[in-house]
């Protein structure tokens, strides 16, 4: 640090670096600095981790890299969404199952209230939901604001969630 308590220009350019190259998936130059005894959990300025990155950007190599090296799938960035909730978000199965097999809860809305089922269900992803119901969510929970996966996918005219949600519950 300067004398004005801000990042010497070297370490804004290293963070950089290293929160780029989880966006891209590019493991050959995490790999070396995990390894090395960068922190895996790293954050930046919006509380956003490496794994979060990743996740949220489809990089599945960098995800098994970052989990490797000890990543905490269930940890929420500043607007309290989690690695999971960004791969339900972008529709990332294969990234949302690592994630769940490596510890993250399939229930956790986190601090910003929306579970995983609530996310899948808003953009129609009906695949994700049957994934999220066979690894044990609770389809019918409801987040911190009192909306469920049904009520969400309703608001959002996703036709397709909102059959499955009513079919899975038994509701009409």
């Amino acid at each position: 640090m300067n004398d004005a308590q801000t990042p010497d220009q070297e370490v804004v350019d290293f963070a950089g670096r290293v929160f780029g190259a989880a966006r891209s998936g590019d493991t050959e130059t995490l790999a070396p600095l995990l390894e090395g005894g960068l922190p895996a959990d790293l954050r930046n300025e919006k509380g956003d981790t490496l794994l979060m990155l990743a996740s949220y950007h489809g990089q599945i190599e960098a995800v098994r890299l970052l989990l490797h090296h000890g990543a905490d799938p269930g940890l929420a960035n500043d607007r309290g969404q989690t690695p999971l909730a960004g791969a339900m978000f972008k529709g990332e199965g294969a990234i949302a199952e690592l994630l769940i097999a490596s510890g993250a809860d399939v229930n956790d809305g986190g601090p910003s209230g929306k579970t995983p089922a609530v996310i899948a269900a808003m953009f129609d992803r009906v695949e994700l939901l049957a994934m999220l119901a066979g690894r044990g969510a609770d389809l019918d929970a409801r987040g911190a604001d009192g909306t469920s996966a049904l009520d969400a996918a309703r608001m959002m005219g996703a036709a397709k969630a909102v059959a499955y949600l009513e079919g899975s519950s038994g509701r009409r």
